[in-house]
Order: structure tokens, then C-alpha cells, then sequence
């Protein structure tokens, strides 16, 4: 039997290669999904608030920030009251795609669970929730210690 992390690591970069076929053409790649949705969420969030609300490295948000606003999706300004913050705007173009993105996401949630009737769908959801939970309170734990 496959181990547990090793099973999500497999669809998660499956998801990613999904991601990237269904968005070709929008310059748009896989993994730049979670920086729409949450742009478009929170219009003027902190490229340091966005960097620990998905879970990625300052240095990869960045990274992944300037090819987005390089294509158009977002905006980057310095904030008005903290001239060291980073605010992070979507564009009209940003919130163009969103529609486009999130059924990309229920394709994908809808493709993974054909087989699973609604009680397993249902069970699996809630059992990664409760793994997704300890994962963020493990990482958010250790974000708290090193602040201190």
C-alpha cells in the first residue's frame, strides 16, 4: 500500500500538469491557480500575507507574482501606509479568467472522484481536512516561534 504523502504528492502534480493543459493559451501555468483565487479574494493582500496564506516561500511568491503581472493578471504596489509592504491587486483580466479557473478545479475535484459515491466524497473530504489542518497548525506553530 502506497504511503499517504506519497499518494498526494502524485495528484497534486498530476493536478498541476491538469491545471496546465486546461489553462493553455492564458499564460497561465498550473501552479499559479492559488495566486488568482486569492488575489481575486483579497484584492490589495500583502505579497508576505499571500505568501503564508498558501503556504509557498516569500521568494517563490515573488517569483510567481512578477510572471503574473508580467501577463497582466495582477498588480503590484508599494502599500501607502508601510512603504516595506507589497500589496497584490488583480487586474480586470485577473478576474476574467477566475470563472475559468475555478471550473478548471471542479473538473479536476469532479474527474478524481467519478468512482467515490457521495458518502466517500464526503469522508475524503473530511479526513484530508483534518490532515490539512495539523499540516497548517504544524507550519503555523513554527512561523510563531521563529517571530518570537
Amino acid at each position: 500500500m502506497a504511503s499517504i504523502m506519497r499518494c498526494i504528492s502524485v495528484i497534486s502534480r498530476c493536478a498541476a500538469q491538469y491545471r496546465t493543459n486546461k489553462l493553455e493559451g492564458t499564460g497561465l501555468t498550473g501552479n499559479q491557480y492559488a495566486y488568482i483565487l486569492n488575489v481575486c479574494r483579497h484584492p490589495g493582500i500583502s505579497q508576505d500575507g499571500l505568501a503564508r496564506m498558501i503556504y509557498i516561500n516569500k521568494s517563490n511568491v515573488a517569483r510567481q507574482l512578477a510572471k503574473l503581472e508580467e501577463n497582466g493578471y495582477v498588480e503590484r504596489r508599494i502599500s501607502a501606509n508601510d512603504k516595506r509592504i507589497i500589496e497584490v491587486y488583480p487586474t480586470d483580466k485577473a478576474f476574467e479568467i477566475l470563472p475559468r479557473v475555478q471550473e478548471v478545479l471542479r473538473d479536476w475535484n469532479n474527474y478524481l472522484t467519478a468512482e467515490f459515491t457521495p458518502e466517500e466524497c464526503e469522508l475524503l473530504t473530511r479526513l484530508l481536512e483534518i490532515a490539512m489542518r495539523r499540516a497548517t497548525d504544524y507550519v503555523n506553530s513554527r512561523d510563531e516561534k521563529s517571530e518570537i
